[in-house]
C-alpha cells in the first residue's frame, strides 16, 4: 500500500526546530535515542513508551552511522512518518486522552490549510497561575485577573486587548514599554490592535521570535501562538539574572580544571543544571543530567529545597526547615505534592503541578527551577576566590565585561529572527559563523550550505571546521553582500574579537533594517543621505521645525525629531501632553530626565504604529548614530507603507 507522507508547514517546522533545540542542550546538532520520547513531548506529540522503543529499534537498525544519535533532519523524517495518514488518527486520540494535549485546526494566515496544532493544558494552567501572581496588583489588569485556570479559553481571550502582553513584557524586561503608550481605557478593536502591535514589536526588541505572528492571530486567541509567545516572554524574564556578568556568585559553579572562558559561555539552561547539581553534591546525593526523567521521583527537588532554604541561627524567624519525610512516600504523585508544599514555604510553588513533575515536563520544570534560583540562589564565593580555582572576582569585568547596550540590541535582533542556536553570548555563540550565515539569508544573501560545516564537530580539528565557516562568512560579506570588511578575517570571528564581530554584525543589521524600504530598490543601495533627506522633507511637510543635519545631530538627544516625524506619518498617535519640549528655540537644554522620558515615549509610540524598532531610549539620548539610523529607517519604512495605501 502506498504510504502518503504528511507535508509539514514552515510554521510546524519552526516548532519542531524549537523543540529539538530545547532537548539539544549542548547545541551539538544531535539528540540521543534515549531522549526521543522527551523530544516528542516537547513537540506536543507525546507517544507511549513502547511506541518510542519500537521507533528507536527501527531507527538503529537503519542507522548507517551506528552512533545512536538523531539529527534534526532524521527527527523530522520520523515525525513526518508518524503524522502520516496511517498513524494520525490513532495518535491524535492517544494524545488527547492520555496527555492533556488539545488539537485544533486553523493556523496563522500564511500557514498551510488544514494544519493541526496542539497545545498543552499543563502549560496553559502554569502560565495562568504565574500571571495571576505576577500581575495581581496591577490596576490596569483588574478587568482580567484573577483568571480561572480551569476555564479552557480564559488565557487565550485575555490577550485580546494587548494590555496583559504589554505588562508581561515589562515584567520580564522592565521599561521596555512606556506604559503611557498602552491604551488602557477605551478598548475598541482599533485600540486593542494598537496594543497588540506594540506588544509584538516590543517582544521582538527583547529577543522573542515573533515571525509569522500578527495582531489578528492574537486577537483571535490562537492557542499555540499565544502559549508560544508567552513562554518566550516568561523565559526571558526568568533567565535575565542567570548570567555571570550579572551574578558573580555563579563563578562558584566553575568545575575543577575548567577554563573561566568556557563557564562564561555556557547557556542559562546549563548554568541552572550546574546550580542544581552543585547543591545536590553538597547534600551528598546523586546529581541529575536533565529536567525531565531525572526529576520525576522528586528526590532531587527535596534535596535542592533543603539546601537553598534560608538558614538562621537558633530561633531565627527567617529560618525555614524543609520537611524531608516526603521522600518516604511511595506514591510518586503524592510525593511530588509533598515536595511542592515545601516549595510553597519558600514562596516558590510556581509552574509545576505534581503531574508535571512525575511526567517530566521539561519546559515547566525548567521554569520551576529558574524561579527557585531567582528566589533562593544560595551561592557564596569565598573572599575574592572562586571554588579553589584562584579566580579573582574583582577581575571578572576585565575578563568578561557586562553586555553593552549595542551588544544586547544585536543579540535580541538575531534571536527575534529565529536563528539557531539561540544567542546567549554574542561572541562565543557566533564563533562558528552558523548564526551569521543564517543572518545572511535573512538579508537576501544566498548561502551555499554544502560549504558549511555543521555540528557535531570532530573532537580533533573542531576549531578548524569552525574557522572554515568563519572564512566563508567573511568571503560572502565581501563578494556577495559588498560589505566593508577591511582588516577582518575569519580568524577574528572565530576568536570572538568584539571589534571585528560587531563591524560585520552592524552591517548585517543595517542591511536588514533598510530592506523595508523596498520602494527604493535593494536595501544596500539606500544610503544614509537618502534616509536623512526623507526625514527632513517629511518633517517639512508636517510643518515641523525639528530638522536635523545628520544622525549625530544633538537635537536628536531630545527625541523631538523622532516624535515629530511619528506625528507626521501617523497623525493622532502622539499625545502632546506627554512630550517635554522646553522653551522654543532652546530645546537642547532639556534635563536628562526629560530627554529620557521623551526617548522612552518615542520608541514605544514608534513600535505602536508598526515600526519594528530595536534601539533603546538611551541610544537616542546619547545620540548613538548607528542606532539612530535604524530608528529613522524603520519610520521611513512605515511612512512609505502609508503612502502606498
Amino acid at each position: 500500500m502506498e504510504n502518503h507522507i504528511t507535508q509539514i508547514s514552515r510554521e510546524d517546522l519552526d516548532d519542531l526546530r524549537e523543540a529539538f533545540n530545547k532537548i539539544d542542550i549542548d547545541n551539538s546538532g544531535y539528540v540521543s535515542d534515549f531522549e526521543l520520547q522527551e523530544l516528542f513531548r516537547e513537540a506536543s506529540f507525546s507517544l507511549p513508551g513502547y511506541r518510542v522503543r519500537e521507533i528507536i529499534e527501527t531507527f538503529i537498525a537503519g542507522d548507517t552511522n551506528k552512533d545512536e544519535k538523531i539529527s534534526f533532519e532524521e527527527f523530522v523524517s520520523i515525525y513526518q512518518e508518524l503524522k502520516s495518514k496511517e498513524f494520525s488518527e490513532t495518535f491524535r486520540k492517544t494524545i488527547a486522552r492520555r496527555d492533556g494535549i488539545r488539537s485544533f485546526g486553523g493556523t496563522s494566515g500564511i500557514s498551510s490549510e488544514g494544519t493541526q496544532h496542539s497545545y498543552s493544558d499543563e502549560e496553559k494552567v502554569a502560565f495562568v497561575n504565574w500571571i495571576n501572581k505576577a500581575l495581581a496588583k496591577d490596576p490596569d489588569c483588574q478587568h482580567l485577573l484573577p483568571m480561572n485556570p480551569d476555564n479552557p479559553d480564559i488565557l487565550f481571550t485575555s490577550v485580546r486587548d494587548g494590555i496583559l502582553l504589554c505588562k508581561m513584557i515589562n515584567l520580564s524586561q522592565p521599561d521596555t514599554i512606556d506604559e503611557r503608550v498602552i491604551n488602557t481605557k477605551k478598548r475598541t478593536t482599533f485600540t486593542m490592535t494598537e496594543n497588540l502591535v506594540l506588544a509584538l514589536n516590543s517582544a521582538s526588541a527583547i529577543g522573542c521570535r515573533v515571525v509569522n505572528i500578527d495582531a489578528h492571530d492574537l486577537m483571535a486567541g490562537k492557542p499555540h501562538l499565544v502559549l508560544g509567545l508567552l513562554w518566550q516572554i516568561i523565559k526571558i524574564g526568568l533567565f535575565a539574572d542567570i548570567e555571570i556578568s550579572r551574578n558573580e556568585a555563579l563563578l562558584s559553579l566553575l568545575a575543577e580544571g575548567e577554563e573561566l572562558d568556557h563557564l562564561l559561555s555556557v547557556s542559562p539552561e546549563e548554568l541552572l543544571l550546574r546550580w542544581v547539581n552543585s547543591h545536590l553534591h553538597n547534600a551528598g546525593t546523586k546529581t541529575i543530567s536533565n529536567f525531565s526523567e531525572d526529576i520525576k521521583d522528586s528526590r532531587a527537588y527535596f534535596y535542592l529545597l533543603d539546601q537553598i532554604s534560608p538558614k538562621g541561627d537558633g530561633d531565627d524567624k527567617m529560618s525555614i526547615s524543609i520537611d524531608m519525610s516526603g521522600l518516604n512516600e511511595p506514591d510518586l504523585d503524592r510525593r511530588a505534592e509533598l515536595m511542592l508544599r515545601q516549595a510553597a514555604r519558600l514562596d516558590c510553588r510556581q509552574f509545576v503541578s505534581p503531574h508535571d513533575v512525575t511526567s517530566g515536563n521539561s519546559k515547566l520544570n525548567l521554569a520551576f527551577v529558574a524561579n527557585l534560583f531567582n528566589m533562593h540562589p544560595a551561592l557564596h564565593l569565598q573572599g575574592a576566590q572562586s571554588n579553589g580555582n584562584g579566580i579573582d572576582t574583582a577581575l571578572i569585568e576585565g575578563v568578561f565585561p557586562s553586555e553593552s547596550r549595542e551588544e544586547k540590541t544585536f543579540r535580541n535582533w538575531m534571536n527575534s529572527l529565529g536563528v539557531s542556536p539561540y544567542v546567549n553570548h554574542l561572541y562565543c555563540d557566533l564563533c562558528d559563523a552558523l548564526v551569521i550565515l543564517q543572518l545572511y539569508e535573512k538579508v537576501n544573501v544566498p548561502v551555499n550550505w554544502r560549504k558549511v560545516n555543521r555540528p557535531p564537530y570532530p573532537v580533533l580539528g573542531a576549531n578548524m571546521k569552525k574557522l572554515e565557516n568563519c572564512n566563508y562568512a567573511v568571503e560572502l560579506g565581501r563578494t556577495e553582500a559588498r560589505f566593508s570588511l577591511v582588516g577582518i578575517g575569519g580568524e577574528n570571528l572565530n576568536e570572538g574579537s568584539p571589534m571585528h564581530t560587531l563591524a560585520l554584525v552592524w552591517q548585517l543589521m543595517r542591511r536588514y533594517t533598510v530592506l523595508v524600504l523596498s520602494d527604493l530598490g535593494d536595501g544596500e543601495k539606500v544610503g544614509d543621505q537618502i534616509i536623512l533627506s526623507w526625514v527632513n522633507s517629511t518633517l517639512s511637510q508636517g510643518r515641523k521645525d525639528t530638522q536635523i543635519n545628520s544622525f549625530r545631530d544633538k537635537l536628536i538627544s531630545t527625541s523631538l525629531p523622532v516624535i515629530d516625524l511619528i506625528d507626521t506619518i501617523a497623525p493622532n498617535a502622539v499625545k502632546s501632553e506627554m512630550v517635554k519640549r522646553g522653551e522654543r528655540g532652546d530645546r537642547g537644554v532639556l534635563s536628562h530626565e526629560d530627554k529620557l522620558n521623551n526617548a522612552k515615549y518615542a520608541i514605544s509610540v514608534a513600535r505602536k504604529i508598526g515600526a519594528r524598532v530595536y534601539a533603546l531610549p538611551d541610544d537616542l539620548v546619547e545620540v548613538k548614530p548607528k542606532m539612530v539610523l535604524t530608528v529613522f529607517a524603520c519610520l521611513m519604512g512605515r511612512g512609505l507603507k502609508k503612502a502606498d495605501r
